[in-house]
C-alpha cells in the first residue's frame, strides 16, 4: 500500500516535515511504500473554476503548474496525508489550492478519492491550528475519504524549525496516527470496491 504525505510548508525539513515524517515512520515499519512531496514554495494556483476537469474528466486540471504531478500521487495513495503550517489561522496558500483543485478534479473523475484514507497534520507556534485541520478535513469529508482519529488533534508545536521535536505529546500523536492508518488500510483493503457510490 502507498502513503502520500504532502508538505504545504514553504519551509523545507520544518516543523510541518517533522510532523509528517512521524506519520510516515509506522507506515513504513508496516511495509507500506512511503513517500514526501513538497508543495510550499512551489508554483501553484487557485482554482478557476473553468470546470474543464468535468469536460475532460482525465483526473488532471487544466491548468499547467505543480498541481497535476502531485494530483496524480494522490489519485495512486491508499492514504493522503496533507500537512501545513498555521497562516493567519489557516492553510498556506500552496495547501488552500491544493485542497480546492484536488477535491474539485477528484469529484470531476467520479469521486475519485472515495474510500481512500486522509488525514490532516498541523503545525502551530501558539493559536489557529484547529481552523487548520478543520480545512484540510473538509476537502476530505466532501470526498468520502475516510479521516482516521488518533490521540488527540493532529497537531505539533513549535515556531522555529526543529522547535516541535520539543513537543513530545503531539510527536507522539503522530506516531499512533500513522499506526491507526497502517491498521486502518489493512483492515479496508478488502473492502474498497464496496464502497458505496456517489
Amino acid at each position: 500500500m502507498y502513503a502520500l504525505a504532502v508538505n504545504g510548508s514553504p519551509r523545507p525539513h520544518g516543523n510541518t516535515e517533522i510532523l509528517l515524517q512521524h506519520v510516515l515512520d509506522p507506515l513504513r515499519e508496516a511495509g507500506w511504500e512511503t513517500e514526501l512531496v513538497q508543495i510550499g514554495g512551489k508554483k501553484i494556483r487557485g482554482c478557476m473554476a473553468c470546470y474543464k476537469c468535468f469536460e475532460h474528466k482525465n483526473g488532471r486540471c487544466t491548468v499547467d503548474d505543480a498541481f497535476n504531478p502531485v494530483m496524480e500521487k494522490l489519485l495512486r495513495a491508499d492514504a493522503m496525508i496533507l500537512g501545513s503550517p498555521t497562516y493567519f489561522t489557516d492553510v498556506t496558500s500552496e495547501m488552500k489550492a491544493l485542497l480546492d483543485r484536488a477535491g474539485y478534479v477528484a469529484i470531476a473523475n467520479g469521486r475519485a478519492f472515495k474510500g481512500k484514507i486522509g488525514a490532516a497534520v498541523v503545525a502551530v507556534r501558539r493559536g489557529g491550528a484547529t481552523h487548520v485541520y478543520d480545512t484540510i478535513n473538509h476537502m476530505y469529508l466532501m470526498n468520502q475519504v475516510i479521516v482516521p482519529g488518533s490521540l488527540y488533534w493532529n497537531m505539533g508545536y513549535g515556531r522555529n524549525k526543529g522547535e516541535v521535536e520539543k513537543d513530545a505529546e503531539g510527536l507522539g500523536n503522530m506516531v499512533n496516527l500513522g499506526r491507526v492508518i497502517a491498521w486502518l488500510g489493512e483492515a479496508i483493503k478488502p473492502h474498497r470496491h464496496c464502497f458505496p457510490d456517489a
